[in-house]
């Protein structure tokens, strides 16, 4: 960043004018004395120590505050100020419509320098365009890849070869539907009966029962008259075909989803057999089994002590307090968290069942879908564009000022301990997403093996994840983030789970994290700060397939 001072860029020069310099003084002591601002000197060291060494805070973070948090990850003694009130705009529901999550499928043999710029090849891959319609489609994957300065460039010059490029883009990647056949002219005379009914289609609800009496047909013979190949599992009796599907849900309930596409018995059995997905939603696999609502590890990963189970029987479940005495350093006993895992596992299966009856109107698989939950198989990613002017010629008019386009990501990597790991770097999702691991975490800690590709996780931070809990002030769908900082602080994100293209009611629910709120706390001065989100965007969840089934 640019620190440009509003008095001049002198550079600790004296001035040439005394006069100005004297007016100056008046008119900074006159602002003072109108606006008072206890805090803001505090606010403003906290901001600067969270946002002045965006490359570099995350390793100072994990090495300052790794052996603090074993002090105790008790809570501050006020919770945070409640998060300032943005004017409501366009710009995030605008982005529902046309934020495609990612899926990473493959991993780039790339290898990331320390700044994480791609060494050794080119980001982009392929041949360079050669027709309008090629640039313009080029244009399009840099500005969905948050490079608006080569879009630009792209841009204009598929408009110079060609001002109708757009029109051809149009019609080869959203070309207009055939248009219907007119109507048939009805004739007076007698109602055919289901002639007329044939016509109208069915809802998906009719249609799905209508597959109740269905069986499991047999593939046809491969050749006429001959007897057609055996097929043992369309002879299988109900009960045991329901108990191979609970078993492939428990192992990939997406794969059991998928089954629907084999045949109309198969996706009557997916859409109406509660009983599987009752054991999806109540499982820890993929269900609510596995979501947390109280800290499960330190912010550095360490275990509670006895302080934590202490300060959250009281109800506080804040960040860590450092100067504890030394009886708060003590590790809780392994019969005291086998203890608390087990009543808070009673109590998030007896929440699951309220909302299953009151909420979600006695339907497991609508649970499944609609509920807000964390997804581990991937990981949320905010791409961040912003403008910033660039500094001014004095030799030169305003009008040719530089401008700077600033793109920059946000990664959160959730895991089913309680555990996330954060990352803020310039590089891109497809150098990253398979880095982003806590073997890669703990191999580059203060930037260590800088030849390594995974060297962009040097930044990452360590952190721990809680949904809100159905209390008084927190709502179902609220999602709590601590991380480390640089040191003695700790940073908060505040975020809400919501579900990104599904304007018409249907797409991929949970595959959004919109923020709430942005905080940093010192814990040396029992004192919270609140970030600025003028330009942060939010996170969009990209499943990634090293990851695994389960996310591990």
């Amino acid at each position: 960043m640019n620190n440009n001072h509003p008095s001049g860029s002198s550079g600790g020069q004296p001035s040439s004018n005394p006069e100005l310099d004297s007016f100056r003084e008046q008119w900074r002591a006159e602002v003072r004395a109108r606006h008072p601002h206890p805090h803001s000197q505090a606010q403003a060291q906290a901001q600067q120590a969270g946002l002045s060494s965006s490359s570099q805070r995350n390793g100072e973070g994990s090495s300052g505050g790794g052996g603090r948090d074993g002090a105790g990850q008790g809570g501050p003694r006020k919770p945070p100020p409640p998060p300032t009130k943005r004017p409501p705009g366009g710009a995030d529901r605008d982005e529902d419509y046309y934020v495609q999550p990612r899926a990473f499928d493959e991993q780039h043999p790339t290898t990331l320098t320390a700044t994480g710029t791609v060494a050794g090849k080119a980001v982009s891959s392929g041949t360079e365009p050669v027709t309008a319609l090629e640039h313009y489609e080029m244009a399009v994957e840099r500005e969905a890849a948050g490079k608006l300065g080569d879009s630009l460039r792209l841009y204009r010059k598929a408009f110079r070869m060609d001002d109708a490029v757009d029109q051809q883009y149009k019609n080869k990647h959203f070309p207009k539907p055939a248009p219907k056949p007119p109507a048939p002219v009805t004739t007076a005379g007698p109602v055919v009966e289901g002639v007329g009914a044939a016509a109208e289609p069915q809802s998906v609800k009719d249609l799905i029962a209508s597959f109740a009496g269905l069986g499991i047909e047999p593939s046809p013979p491969m050749i006429e008259g001959t007897p057609p190949p055996p097929c043992p599992i369309a002879h299988m009796p109900h009960e045991i075909l329901v108990f191979i599907l609970l078993e492939v849900a428990a192992l990939d309930v997406g794969d059991f989803v998928r089954l629907a596409q084999v045949c109309k018995r198969f996706a009557y059995l997916v859409a109406t057999e509660d009983r599987i997905w009752r054991r999806v939603c109540l499982g820890s696999q993929f269900g609510f089994g596995g979501m947390h609502y109280h800290w499960q590890q330190q912010v550095a990963w360490g275990a509670l002590t006895w302080d934590d189970l202490v300060r959250e029987a009281e109800g506080n479940n804040g960040p860590t307090e450092e100067g504890e005495e030394a009886v708060d350093k003590i590790p809780a006993s392994a019969l005291a968290l086998r203890q608390r895992a087990e009543r808070h596992a009673v109590e998030s299966e007896a929440a699951t069942l309220r909302l299953y009856r009151s909420l979600y109107k006695s339907s497991w698989q609508r649970m499944f879908r609609l509920r807000p939950r964390v997804r581990f198989n991937g990981c949320y990613i905010s791409t961040v564009n912003y403008i910033r002017a660039g500094m001014a010629n004095a030799n030169s008019v305003t009008w040719n000022s530089p401008v700077h386009i600033v793109t920059y990501y946000r990664y959160l990597r959730f895991f089913r301990d309680g555990t996330v790991l954060s990352l803020l770097t310039t590089a891109e999702p497809a150098d990253v997403v398979h880095h982003v691991t806590r073997d890669a975490a703990a191999l580059h800690a203060g930037g260590a093996h800088p030849h390594l590709p995974g060297v962009v996780m040097q930044s990452a931070l360590r952190g721990r994840w809680r949904l809100a809990r159905n209390g008084k002030d927190d709502e179902e769908g609220d999602l709590v983030v601590e991380t480390e900082g640089v040191s003695n602080y700790i940073y908060r994100l505040d975020l809400s789970l919501r579900s990104a293209g599904t304007k018409g009611g249907t797409g991929t629910r949970n595959n959004k994290l919109v923020w709430r709120g942005f905080y940093s706390y010192d814990r040396l001065r029992d004192d919270w700060a609140e970030f600025a989100l003028k330009n942060d965007k939010p996170f969009f969840f990209s499943r990634v397939r090293s990851y695994g089934v389960l996310g591990a």
